[in-house]
């Protein structure tokens, strides 16, 4: 019997059009990676990076059928977050010359369990799952990628592979600010009123759908081209940028209980005096210094400089006008993405997908999401849904484990 560390099916060539010696077919897979940090030359097509196999007994192995691209993407091509991706990824780095690359992107994926981890208690081969890979972990522009089952969902039963790779990092990141730092939950959003500044992105268009499941009313901060989209993903009030001064338009509106402010910038200027004052009202910013710091600083002064940041800002408002200043962050989280599913498979979250690609054109997918401006999600297609291979790593999984 093989062991649950060895891909399944590990006699399939995993790239059938190339020919080279047997022993490397059992160990490759393709991926896009870097090799360095930079512009979109840095990206690189390959077929020999080493398939990520099961290291741990709570693991899965993921085919990988589709992915997507986030803002986070470009920005980690060029390097942002480097300092701390690398001391997350493994902690004596800070003591070895040791690279991180080469780097795998991509943090969304939807494929198909081939491998499981002796523990893992949740999932079989063959089941059809979603998730968001952390950063610091390789990516999903990849034939596979492993992850714990902690970090993995069933996907919704009424999604294709494409559409749901649009989903788990907006959703995490998007959950992880509204309910960890914003303190709004299906129980007690209920006429709570919100404003999402940028939202026709990945997070505000998934947010516009979350908070209206759950009964607040939603005011979103979009261009004008883009108000049939967010009005029809269920936003109240809409609030065009580009048409003169939006502090001045939003002001006249009642104030709001929490502000999801997902384009930074000047924005954090004005939006205080837009909140309830003295009633518990919380601006959470998904635009944080906290890398930026690290990067350009040094992990410790970078921390601390951000921290010290966060605390005279959280101190500051509080007592001038009794509101709660809050940083927002993606964090993985399996069982949020289950909680997900269900209210995408009763109608309540649609997949917004703007743009798809071949998994050839990579380069070209970035150069899309690079053009700002979004309505949804890029996401690219890496796997076919009728793709033989995977019935065959099903297939040797089955009689392996019989």
């Amino acid at each position: 019997m093989l062991s649950r560390r060895m891909v399944a099916g590990c006699s399939v060539c995993f790239r059938r059009n190339l020919s080279s010696s047997p022993s490397r077919l059992q160990s490759c897979m393709s991926a896009w990676v870097i090799d360095q940090y930079g512009t979109n030359g840095v990206l690189r097509y390959t077929e020999e990076v080493t398939i990520p196999t099961i290291n741990s007994a709570s693991e899965v192995m993921i085919k990988v059928y589709a992915a997507s691209l986030n803002p986070l993407d470009v920005s980690m091509r060029g390097g942002y977050g480097a300092k701390l991706m690398k001391l997350r990824r493994d902690p004596f780095s800070v003591m070895s010359a040791d690279n991180e690359f080469p780097l795998i992107l991509g943090r969304d994926v939807s494929g198909v369990v081939v491998d499981c981890g002796s523990e893992v208690t949740h999932f079989t081969p063959g089941d059809e799952v979603w998730a968001a890979v952390p950063p610091w972990k390789q990516g999903s522009l990849a034939e596979f990628v492993t992850l714990t089952e902690y970090e993995v969902s069933h996907k919704p039963k009424l999604l294709s592979h494409i559409e749901a790779a649009s989903i788990p990092y907006v959703a995490n990141t998007a959950l992880s600010a509204l309910v960890n730092a914003g303190g709004l939950c299906r129980d007690n959003a209920s006429n709570k009123r919100v404003l999402i500044t940028g939202g026709s992105g990945g997070v505000g268009t998934f947010s516009i759908q979350l908070l209206k499941a759950w009964g607040a009313h939603v005011t979103v901060t979009c261009s004008q081209n883009a108000e049939g989209l967010v009005r029809g993903l269920g936003a109240d009030e809409v609030v065009d940028y580009t048409a003169g001064d939006i502090a001045e338009k939003l002001e006249t509106m009642d104030k709001f209980d929490v502000v999801l402010d997902g384009v930074g910038g000047d924005t954090e200027e004005y939006a205080m005096g837009l909140l309830k004052p003295w009633s518990g009202a919380k601006y959470v910013t998904l635009v944080t210094p906290l890398l930026l710091n690290t990067d350009s600083m040094g992990l410790l002064d970078g921390t601390l400089h951000a921290g010290f940041t966060l605390h005279s800002k959280a101190i500051q408002n509080i007592l001038s006008n009794g509101v709660f200043y809050r940083w927002g962050f993606y964090a993985p989280d399996g069982p949020a993405l289950d909680e997900v599913s269900r209210l995408v498979d009763a109608g309540k979250i649609l997949p917004v997908v703007e743009a798809q690609f071949p998994f050839t054109q990579v380069p070209q997918a970035f150069q899309k999401l690079e053009q700002g401006h979004a309505r949804g999600k890029t996401v690219v297609r890496v796997t076919e849904e009728d793709d033989e291979q995977t019935e065959e790593l099903l297939q040797k999984a089955a009689l392996r484990d019989r």
